[in-house]
C-alpha cells in the first residue's frame, strides 16, 4: 500500500514538472491572473465580473455564427500563443522569480494536474458504471441529459453560458475567502436537521 503510494505521489511530481516546464512561457501571466482569481486585492472580483459582462455584451452584439465564433477564438488563442512568450517578460518587467512566486506556480500546475486526474477518475468511474450497473447508468445519463435540456430550452444559450463562466470564475476567490465553505457547512447543517425531524416523525 505505501509503495503504491508512492508512486502515485512520483508520478504526480512528474506530471507537475512537467507541465511546469510546458507552461513556463506563461509563467507570468498565469500568476497575474491566479491573483485576480484568488481576490487578493478587493476590486478584482467587480473587475472579473465587468470584463466578463463587457465580453459578452460584445458578443451578443456582433452576434456572431457559430462558425465566425469558433474560428476567431481559435485565432485568438493562436495569436496569445505566439505573442504572450514574447511579451510577457517585457510587460512584467524581470525573468527572475522570487521563491514564493515559484513556490505558487508550482501549486498552480499540482492543482490543475490533480484536477486533470479527478476529471479521468470520474470518467472512469461511469465507465464502470456502464459495464457494473447498465440500467442505473441509463436512467442516471438520461435524466441528467433530460434536466439539462430542460434548462438550455428555458434559459437563452448566451445568458446561460454568461452564468456558466461567471460561476466557473469566481469559484477559486470564494473558495480562497472561505464562503464556499461557510455555505456548504450551512447546507449540511440543515440537511442533518431535516434528516433529524423525518427521524423523529417516523419514531
Amino acid at each position: 500500500m505505501v509503495e503504491g503510494d508512492n508512486k502515485s505521489t512520483n508520478m504526480l511530481a512528474q506530471e507537475t514538472a512537467q507541465l511546469e516546464d510546458q507552461l513556463q512561457a506563461w509563467g507570468d501571466v498565469i500568476l497575474a491572473g491566479d491573483r485576480v482569481l484568488r481576490w487578493e486585492k478587493p476590486w478584482f472580483p467587480g473587475a472579473l465580473m465587468g470584463a466578463t459582462a463587457i465580453l459578452f455584451l460584445l458578443i451578443y452584439y456582433l452576434d456572431p455564427s457559430v462558425l465566425t465564433g469558433v474560428s476567431s477564438g481559435v485565432m485568438l488563442l493562436c495569436l496569445a500563443d505566439y505573442l504572450v512568450p514574447t511579451f510577457a517578460p517585457r510587460v512584467f518587467g524581470s525573468n527572475k522569480w522570487t521563491t514564493e512566486q515559484q513556490q505558487r506556480f508550482h501549486q498552480i500546475c499540482g492543482n490543475l494536474v490533480k484536477t486533470q486526474r479527478r476529471l479521468v477518475g470520474w470518467w472512469y468511474r461511469i465507465c464502470t458504471l456502464k459495464e457494473e450497473k447498465p440500467k442505473m447508468y441509463f436512467a442516471s445519463v438520461i435524466s441528467s441529459l433530460l434536466v439539462v435540456a430542460w434548462i438550455g430550452q428555458q434559459v437563452h444559450n448566451l445568458l446561460l453560458t454568461y452564468l456558466i463562466v461567471s460561476l466557473m470564475l469566481l469559484l477559486p476567490g470564494l473558495n480562497q475567502h472561505g464562503v464556499l465553505t461557510k455555505y456548504a457547512a450551512m447546507a449540511k447543517r440543515e440537511f442533518n436537521k431535516l434528516i433529524k425531524n423525518k427521524e423523529k416523525k417516523n419514531e
